[in-house]
């Protein structure tokens, strides 16, 4: 959608001039404003025309039965889905007794711009009625990350030309209409009218609103206050049903006067707290928000994101697209995650409804990475959730007959919410995913406190579930059958490298931290016997390879299957999950996602250099890349195997997959695990960052487009810079203790405020690999302006 020409690269907003109606949804997705408690769609504040209206609250959801023509033992009996909660954005403007509706009268200007230094969403338009009163209307808007229950709006009008009369409708709305859901699997499921009112008031400037929904049993209460500056006389007049409060203001105006709204509205929920609790906490939100009031909420959104870029800014010279791109996924990458405090990151964070709000194991392997070393304390909250979701996760596992913990593959609340067995419940590998997250986080921060009271239960029951899960056959060696890797086109399968090698990982790290906490492991009731079997399972398991062809096998027998008949399959028959069976996809070679390359990534040390090479050669060819998860972590296999040109060419899917809506759902919301991907191409890949236990390595090296690239990394309480030019890279220790790291293979240590420059060794050619017809990658031109 960025490709259209309203749409312009900068390097700190994304600026739209004219309004598209046609790319409306996706517009509404990339302008959302979010902080991981609250999340506001970029929807007109009027309200409509709208895409998709979305006003969403973190954990906020809706149960429902799941359907089963042949129900089985195990299956999950009821989905999640996140709701659209009561819209605080809607102020709607009348002007001479006629509704400002962009589809009638004349639109002589629109332009909407996302700030992302500030955090702000700013509007100016001005408008022709059909009756030719003129009016300029600017408003603003943020979702606060400094009062996590707040959102706010600045709305100002002013006639042009002539006298008008002015009325402002600001509302609280609940139980929107929302359009139906279309036939793409990864849409939400539509549920009507499911808030339940329980309050409703309207006194003065003030109006709530409180809800509760019927089947999880969630109480939901959103509030507004208003400060109205206008010319005298400027009244105002409020009401409230149990689906609507509103403030109405009115005023007549002259040209060079304006009406001005601020309107503050706060949210809360709970499945505990009475009707009382809930409406005392959102007005006591509302007292705290309108205490500091519109500019004092503005100075604290920028001091907040000012702090976030300086650790955190990632630039590059020579693409200025690419630019742009980064820090907007950084920017929506943190507003997933930076106050959802103990609640779930999901796969579209709160920019939209897709995948019915659910989060998957892309968390921890995609968004949690760049948190953690860049806002490593959303990491530890993110962890909590999972650890505060255990007993589900226990549960699930005894139903399972297993022992530990069985982690969901798709969640609100924590419990299993895929009615799909094969990409769902046989998709083990994310607990050991929430472990590997649980150790890098430990590795970057040093946080013994949170080791020991959090990862150590995390680690210890995903550990468990391993051993329980796997066997040992009459050679000794240790197995893991009957599961599907991160590629969802190869189900049910044995021994999957990916799941094992993760697996293996977490077994180990459970044995280490056990060790270093004896007492709290010996509350979980774990002895040396139950260590060493951790220990043994860990050092027997079993990871697949072909030695006729030199490759490992993404499961075992992959490399037997029979080749997808590529050849005969159109451009227009992808995803092939809409357009064929899954039964024919599971017994092929096809790839939907990198799984055995992403496998050298989070692994990396299991592979030699010469393996990564031929490995990455071998599942090229094979990799249709129907997940948006897939194009950066083959952009950092591409850059570590010496294929810059492609890395390059799949860093600028990843990073552009919303601001192009190349998936064709933005319109659902955003892809958060792609645009944190953005910044794994480029630190992973480019910059060459492996975090191995104590050991951090870098391998830089510039794509043919890029004239430099630098990005900032907080490490156990250090602020290391790396600066990447075309021949050379400089460490910079911007503050703590000297620091040793590791340049292609040569030990150096960093001290503060004396950089360190090494020169970059040359590139080892190596042939370039294939993918599938119809499936590479969007290939860049170096001379495109």
């Amino acid at each position: 959608m960025i490709t259209h020409n309203s749409y312009t690269v900068e390097p700190w907003t994304l600026r739209e001039r004219g309004l598209n109606l046609d790319v409306l949804p996706q517009s509404e997705s990339v302008f959302a404003l979010s902080n991981g408690h609250v999340g506001w769609r970029g929807n007109l504040d009027e309200g409509e025309p709208h895409g998709l209206p979305g006003t969403y609250l973190n954990g906020v959801h809706e149960t429902h039965p799941l359907p089963y023509a042949e129900a089985g033992y195990g299956y999950p009996e009821s989905g999640q889905t996140v709701i659209n909660v009561t819209n605080g954005k809607i102020i709607r403007l009348l002007v001479d007794d006629e509704p400002f509706d962009l589809r009638y009268g004349r639109l002589r200007s629109h332009e909407r711009v996302l700030d992302l230094r500030t955090g702000l969403l700013t509007r100016t338009c001005e408008w022709t009625s059909p009756a030719g009163s003129t009016v300029r209307v600017r408003s603003t808007r943020l979702v606060s990350f400094t009062q996590r229950a707040i959102a706010a709006v600045a709305y100002e009008v002013e006639p042009v030309g002539k006298p008008a009369r002015i009325v402002v409708q600001s509302e609280l709305v609940a139980n929107e209409q929302l359009p139906g859901r279309d036939r793409d699997p990864r849409a939400a499921i539509v549920l009507e009218s499911p808030l339940e009112a329980e309050e409703n008031f309207a006194k003065s400037t003030r109006l709530r609103l409180v809800h509760r929904t019927s089947r999880s049993g969630l109480r939901v209460g959103a509030a507004a206050d208003h400060l109205v500056t206008g010319p005298d006389p400027t009244t105002t007049e409020s009401e409230a049903t149990d689906d609507l409060a509103r403030l109405t203001v009115a005023s007549a105006l002259v040209p060079g006067q304006t009406l001005r709204v601020e309107k503050f509205v706060s949210y809360g929920w709970s499945g505990t707290r009475s009707l009382p609790a809930i409406s005392d906490q959102v007005d006591a939100a509302l007292v705290a928000a309108t205490s500091v009031g519109w500019s004092g909420l503005v100075a604290e959104q920028r001091e907040y994101l000012d702090a976030f870029w300086a650790r955190s800014d990632v630039e590059i010279d020579g693409d200025e697209q690419i630019q742009q791109a980064v820090r907007f996924a950084l920017f929506h990458v943190l507003q997933a995650g930076a106050r959802a405090e103990q609640r779930a990151i999901p796969a579209k964070g709160l920019t939209g409804s897709g995948y019915d709000g659910h989060a998957f194991w892309d968390t921890e392997v995609f968004v949690l990475p760049p948190l953690t070393y860049t806002s490593p304390g959303a990491v530890a909250e993110a962890l909590r959730w999972r650890q505060n979701t255990l007993p589900a996760a226990r549960e699930r596992a005894v139903q399972l007959g297993l022992r530990g913990a069985a982690f969901p593959w798709r969640t609100i609340d924590g419990s299993e919410g895929s009615a799909y067995w094969p990409a769902g419940t046989a998709a083990f590998h994310v607990n050991a995913d929430i472990a590997d997250a649980v150790v890098r986080y430990v590795a970057a921060t040093g946080d013994e406190r949170f080791e020991r009271d959090t990862g150590l239960e995390l680690l210890v029951e995903t550990a468990r579930l391993w051993r329980s899960l796997g066997h040992h056959d009459h050679h000794g060696t240790f197995h893991i059958d009957g599961v599907t890797g991160p590629d969802e086109y190869s189900a049910i399968a044995d021994d999957n490298t990916y799941t094992n090698l993760m697996a293996r990982a977490n077994l180990l790290a459970a044995v280490d931290v056990v060790e270093r906490h004896p007492r709290r492991a010996e509350e979980l009731g774990v002895d040396d016997e139950e260590a060493a079997a951790w220990r043994d399972a860990a050092e027997a398991m079993h990871i697949p390879y072909n030695q006729e062809l030199g490759v490992h096998e993404q499961h075992a027998g992959f490399t037997r299957y029979q080749r997808w008949d590529f050849a005969s399959t159109g451009a227009d028959q992808y995803p092939l999950m809409l357009h064929f069976p899954y039964f024919d996809l599971y017994r092929k070679q096809v790839v939907k996602q990198a799984d055995l390359v992403l496998a050298m990534y989070t692994c990396s040390s299991f592979f030699d250099a010469e393996h990564k090479a031929r490995n990455f050669a071998y599942y090229e060819p094979l990799t249709v890349r129907d997940s948006s998860l897939s194009a950066c972590c083959q952009a950092v296999m591409a850059a570590e195997t010496g294929h810059m040109r492609l890395a390059y060419d799949y860093l600028h899917e990843a990073a552009l997959m919303d601001l192009h809506d190349l998936e064709h759902n933005t319109r659902d919301g955003l892809h958060i695990a792609s645009l944190a991907g953005t910044w794994m191409a480029l630190v992973a890949g480019f910059g060459g960052m492996r975090h191995l236990g104590q050991r951090m390595d870098f391998a830089p090296r510039l794509p043919e487009r890029f004239g430099r690239l630098a990005f900032t990394l907080q490490l156990r309480g250090r602020r290391l810079r790396v600066e990447i030019g075309r021949s050379a890279a400089t460490y910079t220790l911007q503050n703590g203790d000297p620091l040793t790291i590791h340049h292609h293979g040569e030990p150096l240590t960093v001290d503060a405020d004396k950089p360190q420059t090494l020169d970059i060794p040359p590139l080892k050619p190596r042939p370039a690999p294939d993918q599938p017809p119809h499936r590479r990658p969007n290939h860049m031109d170096p001379n495109e302006g």
